[in-house]
């Protein structure tokens, strides 16, 4: 078990952490004690809906967007459910591959979150902080967390925190460093296709497709000539944008731009325009 924080400008809390796959009574009872918050669990999308667990609430108006579903109880093996060895046991039958949604009901004392697809790199939360940590020590993807909270019932702040796993011989962060090291240690983009372009007045290019692992959005890169290995060559790194790229409306304030890093490429005879589709939901604003 570890502590794990946010940043300053989030929530700013600590919460308990541990792979649901070792969380036993213990645990349980060691964060309904020290911890105080809710003790929730930790899934990723695809155990969810194995478990058939609807969303707590549809419309989703939450500051942080935390996704409760219902809560849980494991159907055998409990009694009012609320024990630290009953929640326990929830927890493992809610991530055991061998269990389904008949072992599973609801409502319980324990409270599902859905970690979002591509963990901390699509949402800097608690609940998918503690699933990606599951997956890099090879366990089950899935984590036991509790916000501390400090005695008088305010939130551990980091002073708080600091003090807390001293007193518990407990490990410290963050999820800014988890988030760093994914960045570094994972190739976030994968190569799905590659073809030959010739684009008007430009010439010819070669077009790469690349998928974002992260949110499925796509993006495109426009190769002219044979760049490996060279450098100082002319780089044009473009946002799709729908009023200037598409409708080349005459005001809009990157109107021209992409046309003018084409001319510029074309006139080296070398070079590469990297074009990033727009990943929110918002198309045109």
């Amino acid at each position: 078990m570890f502590i794990l924080v946010d940043d300053e400008g989030r929530e700013n809390e600590g919460d308990l952490v541990i792979p649901a796959q070792m969380a036993d009574s213990k645990t349980v009872n060691f964060m309904a004690m020290y911890g105080r918050g809710l003790i929730c669990l930790a899934l990723d999308r695809k155990r969810v809906e194995e478990l058939d667990l609807p969303l707590m609430a549809q419309n989703n108006k939450s500051r942080h967007q935390t996704a409760f579903t219902v809560s849980i109880e494991a159907r055998e093996g409990i009694t009012t459910g609320i024990s630290a060895a009953d929640r326990a046991k929830t927890i493992a039958d809610a991530i055991n591959p061998n269990k389904t949604k008949y072992d599973i009901v609801s409502p319980g004392h324990i409270f599902p979150l859905v970690a979002r697809e591509g963990g901390v790199l699509a949402r800097a939360g608690h609940t998918e902080a503690s699933v990606d940590i599951a997956k890099l020590a090879g366990l089950n993807p899935s984590g036991v967390i509790c916000e501390i909270m400090n005695e008088d019932g305010t939130m551990a702040r980091l002073p708080d925190l600091i003090k807390f796993a001293e007193k518990h011989s407990l490990k410290i962060a963050t999820i800014a460093d988890l988030i760093k090291y994914r960045r570094v240690n994972e190739k976030l983009v994968e190569k799905i296709s590659e073809t030959q372009l010739e684009i008007s007045s430009y010439g010819h290019f070669t077009a790469h497709i690349y998928k974002s692992k992260i949110d499925n959005s796509e993006h495109i890169a426009l190769i002219k000539g044979d760049i490996k290995g060279k450098k100082n060559i002319p780089v044009r790194m473009h946002q799709l944008d729908f009023m200037s790229d598409i409708l080349e409306v005459k005001n809009s304030p990157k109107n021209g731009v992409l046309a003018s890093s084409f001319q510029v490429i074309n006139n080296a005879g070398q070079g590469a325009i990297v074009i990033l589709a727009k990943t929110s939901k918002q198309f045109i604003t």
